[in-house]
């Protein structure tokens, strides 16, 4: 565990419920626990762990029923839907097994995205945006429209569009769920080059259970509560697909 000063991430007593019915559902309850600046951690658990709800909350995509998100000093849990927004945008990138690309528009003109709601202007968002393109390996597909690329191809855009706002952090949930195994391996390793490359902190939702073992750390989510992963006993966590 690391100190406040290192940590880029912290829990604090998170619990999320929700009302189903005639009655509370509760995902999870009183978590707590850090991410290391310039860690890259795993989390695993069976479907329906609350895994993606975590993912959720820690973009701030979501808020908690009780407790605080601390990004460095400043806990998310607090700040108004609009100062929220303007977090996520500047302080988060995020990759999700859908890659929910714009299909009308250039997969430079997806990259961009961020960086136009911001408010930059396209002539200094696009060389940023097609040196994104670059690093994913994409440079000549800029000019495509995110339905003429295939399902890696797609990620990498995703992957870019994460990225193009220089964040500190990269949330990424089943980011290869809908990849084949050789795709799959390629993304992973992207992820794994892109972490170091741009010192990035990492927190990954995964049912690949060797992807888990190559991170830093892994934690499973078992009934409503973090624990480390053992992974003689984590198979059947493991999806047959990447």
């Amino acid at each position: 565990m690391s100190s406040d000063d290192d940590a880029a991430i912290r829990v604090v007593n998170l619990t999320k419920t929700y009302r189903s019915g005639d009655a509370d559902l509760t995902v999870f309850s009183r978590l707590n626990f850090e991410v290391a600046r310039g860690e890259k951690l795993a989390l695993v658990g069976e479907s329906g762990a609350g895994k993606s709800t975590l993912m959720h909350l820690l973009g701030g995509l979501d808020r908690p029923t009780e407790g605080a998100i601390y990004f460095g000093q400043n806990d998310i849990c607090t700040l108004s839907a609009a100062d929220l927004a303007a977090f996520r945008n500047r302080e988060v990138g995020f990759v999700w097994q859908i890659q929910s690309l714009l299909a009308e528009f250039t997969a430079l003109e997806n990259v961009m995205m961020p960086l136009l709601i911001r408010g930059q202007a396209r002539e200094t968002a696009e060389p940023l945006a097609m040196a994104r393109l670059n690093e994913v390996g994409l440079r000549s597909r800029a000019s495509h429209r995110a339905g003429e690329l295939s399902g890696g191809e797609q990620q990498r855009v995703a992957l870019a569009r994460a990225l193009v706002g220089d964040p500190g952090i990269l949330l990424a949930d089943e980011p290869t769920g809908n990849l084949d195994f050789r795709t799959g391996e390629m993304i992973m390793g992207l992820l794994e080059d892109l972490h170091t490359a741009r010192r990035l902190t990492s927190v990954h939702v995964t049912h690949n259970l060797n992807f888990a073992r190559r991170a830093d750390r892994a934690l499973a989510l078992e009934r409503g509560q973090l624990v480390p992963v053992d992974f003689a006993e984590s198979a059947m966590w493991e999806s047959p697909h990447v």
